[in-house]
């Protein structure tokens, strides 16, 4: 088997550019003390990012907002968001998601 020596180095550079932005501020900003204000601001980004992630997923489809009516996603989502908020478990909560989308696709 030849090596491309030119595809070798975009691959290296590639994988330079997805580390060196993410490594990076994580070396120099866990060396410096923060002050309490933007420690309680950097604790609510993980939040913000599941929100985004599960409003687009739950509200969308191809781009536009679905209709409520035609939207099973959101409606399996209500019963797997209580399991997850009372009982904490992450196998009960992916497992009521699963089953809730299945009975709700086979009934309608």
């Amino acid at each position: 088997m030849e090596i491309r020596w030119g595809i070798f180095a975009i691959i290296i550079g590639a994988s330079l550019v997805t580390f060196i932005p993410r490594v990076l501020p994580l070396m120099v900003l866990s060396r410096l003390q923060k002050p309490d204000l933007a420690m309680r601001w950097l604790s609510y980004i993980p939040v913000a990012v599941m929100a985004a992630l599960l409003g687009n997923e739950l509200l969308m489809t191809d781009g536009e907002i679905t209709p409520l009516k035609d939207n099973i996603e959101l409606f399996a989502a209500l019963p797997t968001f209580l399991i997850a908020i009372f009982t904490r478990s992450l196998l009960g909560t992916i497992l009521v998601g699963v089953v809730t989308v299945m009975i709700l696709r086979f009934l309608f």
